[in-house]
């Protein structure tokens, strides 16, 4: 069970999950990227697909958070050598958040239309919001599934089959995107805004298929759902209701930059789109080391190896920041041309560049709040976690969104705020650490 803290043995596991974590925002960006360059209303669809995608985002992480709360209890175990004792967990933690899946959808489909006109969509763009939802909401509960797999396969210390459903994925959206938006002459009628959303249910269907196949195939546990409920179902729960209200603050954030963004007009909301899309890409892409906390911390909190864990934290740092600052130099070396990729209309690409250098300059700042936040997962300081969104939404980015907006900062007040929101994440959790880790990592 030793963990050794190498260079070779976190890419092994930061590397695989890197690139499982970027299929969600490239097949976000894919749909970014062909809706904004269809023949007609390009950027009204455009803008259609950021704001389902924030609304979807949302349902996505307050609901998905099961993978967080899996990962932690089965690395825990794992650490401790106790995992037999919480092999039927998985499948009962699948069977509740896909059974919460279908009451939502029950909820919202009927309501689409004042869902989006709350986001301040109207005309064209809460006609496409509404188009494009209403198709892409019944690949929730398969969303779901998946991550509650993944989550399993973490806390297995296993990101390889993770990636490899994630490729699928991603591989089958983009191909199936292409085909149903702009169609194939003779054979497929262009859809439009529609093609793009078959494409996305589509994929998920099939990277849920995948994830039943690999982990009946290659590990013991079963999707079989046994009662009574297992013991840490308790602790799940705490854990997945801490994360739910953590996410609500994380998601009034992302509700607030879009909509204010809507609010400024069709070429601002088409820009946060692309700027809100790259940015969650870099996230992901650092994600993948805060991956490797999550998996690593768990297991070495269960084995009570302080010591190793202070070296883990200090360790990812270096890599994190690191690759932050490579990004904000990918990002700087493709300025002149990444907007373009994404749409041609002058307008939303001024209104784009005009801010695009927030977003490459926060990405040094983001490795430290989320490898931090990864490691914290993993330990199950879901507690901490919750209070601490919600402080810093509540307190620093919707003030400073607030006073910005009032001098017409527009995007500018919007990306601003998530900077200084970002920073006020990432600290609080360098210095609890410290507090509770470094003085008994001296003692063993």
């Amino acid at each position: 069970m030793k963990t050794a803290i190498t260079l070779k043995n976190i890419n092994k596991l930061a590397i695989p999950a890197l690139i499982s974590g970027v299929a969600e925002p490239i097949l976000s960006l894919t749909d970014t990227a062909i809706i904004g360059n269809v023949d007609y209303n390009a950027a009204e669809a455009l803008a259609a697909v950021g704001i389902v995608g924030a609304f979807i985002s949302m349902l996505i992480w307050v609901f998905g958070q099961t993978r967080s709360a899996i990962s932690s209890i089965v690395s825990q175990h794992l650490g401790a050598n106790q995992l037999d004792q919480v092999k039927n967990l998985p499948a009962q933690a699948i069977f509740l958040i896909t059974s919460i899946s279908i009451v939502i959808i029950a909820i919202t489909l009927p309501f689409s239309s004042q869902i989006f006109n709350f986001y301040n969509a109207s005309g064209q763009i809460l006609d496409y919001s509404v188009e494009y939802y209403n198709i892409r909401v019944f690949g929730f509960p398969f969303t779901l599934f998946t991550i509650a797999v993944f989550g399993t396969f973490r806390g297995l210390q296993n990101t390889f089959y993770p990636m490899i459903i994630a490729i699928v994925g991603t591989i089958v959206n983009i191909v199936l995107d292409v085909v149903f938006v702009y169609g194939i002459d003779g054979f497929i009628s262009p859809m439009h805004i529609k093609g793009a959303a078959y494409a996305s249910v589509i994929a998920q269907i099939i990277m849920a298929l995948c994830s039943a196949y690999f982990l009946l195939k290659k590990t013991d546990i079963s999707l079989r759902v046994t009662f009574p409920f297992n013991k840490q179902i308790k602790t799940f729960t705490i854990m997945v209701l801490n994360l739910f209200v953590r996410t609500l603050a994380l998601n009034a954030t992302l509700y607030f930059a879009t909509s204010y963004s809507t609010l400024y007009g069709t070429q601002y909301i088409a820009a946060y789109t692309i700027a809100i899309n790259l940015w969650f890409l870099g996230a992901f892409i650092i994600d993948g080391y805060a991956s490797a906390g999550n998996i690593l911390s768990g297991k070495l909190l269960g084995a009570k190896d302080y010591k190793k864990l202070v070296e883990l934290s200090r360790f990812l740092i270096k890599c994190g920041i690191g690759v932050g600052f490579i990004l904000a130099v990918i990002g700087l070396a493709s300025y002149s041309f990444v907007g373009s990729v994404f749409t041609k209309d002058l307008e939303v690409l001024n209104e784009f560049y005009k801010i695009y250098w927030i977003v490459l300059a926060m990405q040094p700042l983001c490795a430290l709040a989320f490898i931090f936040d990864g490691m914290f997962k993993g330990m199950g300081k879901m507690k901490f976690l919750r209070n601490l969104l919600l402080l810093s939404t509540g307190l620093v980015f919707i003030p400073v969104l607030l006073i910005l907006d009032s001098y017409d900062l527009k995007l500018y007040a919007v990306f601003i705020a998530l900077t200084v929101w970002i920073i006020a994440r990432g600290v609080p959790l360098i210095i609890k650490f410290r507090q509770l880790f470094l003085s008994l990592s001296q003692k063993t």
